[in-house]
């Protein structure tokens, strides 16, 4: 996969010290981006192609280990070398612990300030190397070279959820977008638990009609029906020992509904047409992109068999969520189908691979892989180019890197509280760094979230203004 250029960001507040190092940067060959204050480099640091950051320790405002912290919630893969006065290195050394990966002494010397930078460029670049890697093993360890890919917080925090769901006899129920991977997520489940030997069965509830869906689901004895000549197992005989894999099963009719509540409450069955009972040990991983307490609320889904379903729920978080994800995806994509089409291909110029990144991606990692196909199928040189990009991708609607893709005409209201929670989840909770990155008082914060605990009021323990 081709990589952007090795670019340095090199943030101070002191103009003479932050040009003097650029240009020390810049006679060595590396591309430099350079930022007055920590709210610069913040916006700088959303580019993809910084690799490290060099940031003066002691600066109005935002200071270098308040950056630094800022970082590592916007751009963990970004190494970060401080440079401090001889009297604040033991809070360099603190920063350390903040994940810095090294300090410079003022005054600057060229050697070390190089020597440490290129070290930096070398653990990136060999982390880079291990997340592909680790990629590459995981899609040919999976089966019909076909996995889920990604090293993004929330693509670790769901496989983290799998993980401890599969060696369980829990039924899972997979929530999520139509094209996030929810039956790739659920063979994963089966390969993980201790029925990997056993069949993996699928079936799509909303892709057959009633009469149709439950025959394949709980099979047929002959003289059921017209042409029903031979008596026929269902996908529940068939995944006994194994996983039965429920797709879009917010789809199902409710009489469809009942008799799969009763083999999950009983672990029996009856093929339509029969009187005798057949026992299954099936265990069920469900899905849908539906939300099935909307629809329990209108009737359309049977609370009991929600409950049954919803004993573990994971969520399979949308592409617009795991931007970093992308190059990943795309060059395991790419690889594939180059493989399948008989094309030798180096990977994406820098940008068709910034096109990919920064588009939208409603119709979520499935639109990612038929568009590398297509782009494959297309190609005529080694190197995809942005013209072998689908139309509706380099025109298409855009996304960024770190941010939410709302809806047109969704309230402010609900848009402020959307962002202020998401930059949360990525701060772990820290709101004075929320609020720094998202350029308001901290108090801001408290002030909304008491709000919205107590029902829309002002609530009480705001913290004192600032």
């Amino acid at each position: 996969m081709t990589t952007p250029p090795t670019t340095v960001l090199v943030v101070d507040d002191d103009r003479a010290n932050l040009d003097s190092v650029a240009r020390i940067f810049q006679r060595e060959g590396l591309e430099t981006l350079i930022a007055s204050n920590g709210t610069e480099a913040l916006d700088l640091l959303r580019r993809p192609e910084v690799s490290v950051m060099v940031t003066d320790l002691m600066m109005p405002g935002m200071d270098g280990q308040e950056l630094l912290k800022a970082s590592r919630t916007i751009r963990p893969d970004v190494e970060v070398v401080l440079m401090t006065a001889y009297g604040t290195v033991e809070t360099a050394v603190a920063a350390m612990k903040d994940g810095a990966y090294d300090f410079i002494t003022k005054p600057l010397k060229r050697h070390s300030l190089v020597k440490s930078v290129q070290k930096a460029l070398e653990k990136h670049d060999l982390a880079a190397e291990n997340r592909v890697l680790k990629a590459k093993l995981a899609e040919m360890g999976s089966t019909g070279g076909r996995s889920m890919v990604g090293q993004s917080p929330a693509f670790r925090a769901m496989m983290d959820t799998l993980r401890q769901a599969a060696p369980s006899t829990a039924t899972v129920l997979l929530l999520g977008e139509s094209g996030t991977g929810k039956e790739l997520a659920a063979r994963a489940l089966h390969e993980q638990s201790n029925r990997a030997k056993g069949p993996f069965v699928a079936i799509n509830c909303g892709a057959l009609p009633e009469s149709i869906l439950e025959a394949e689901l709980f099979g047929v004895e002959r003289g059921a029906f017209t042409g029903a000549v031979a008596r026929r197992e269902g996908r529940f005989e068939r995944a006994t020992g194994g996983t039965l894999f429920l797709d879009e099963v917010g789809e199902m009719p409710l009489s469809a509904q009942v008799k799969l509540l009763r083999v999950l409450q009983e672990g029996e069955l009856e093929r339509l047409g029969g009187t005798q009972t057949v026992k299954v040990d099936v265990r069920i991983v469900a899905a849908t992109n539906k939300d099935l307490q909307r629809e329990v609320a209108e009737g359309r889904f049977r609370e009991d068999l929600y409950y049954r379903l919803n004993v573990v729920e994971v969520r399979i978080p949308a592409l617009a969520s795991r931007r970093e994800d992308i190059p990943l995806l795309a060059d395991a994509f790419l690889r594939r189908f180059a493989s399948k089409n008989g094309k030798v291909l180096r990977g994406f110029s820098p940008d068709a691979l910034s096109v990919l990144e920064n588009y939208a991606w409603p119709g979520n990692v499935r639109e990612l892989e038929h568009a590398v196909e297509r782009a494959v199928v297309l190609a005529r040189s080694d190197v995809l180019e942005v013209s072998d990009l689908p139309e509706t991708v380099r025109k298409g609607p855009q996304g960024s890197a770190g941010q939410l893709v709302i809806p047109i005409g969704t309230p402010m209201e609900e848009v402020e509280r959307r962002v202020i929670h998401e930059t949360l989840r990525h701060t772990k909770g820290d709101k004075t760094l929320a609020a720094r990155l998202l350029g308001i008082a901290a108090r801001t914060i408290y002030r909304k979230l008491e709000r919205e605990a107590s029902g829309g009021g002002e609530g009480p323990g705001s913290p004192p203004a600032e």
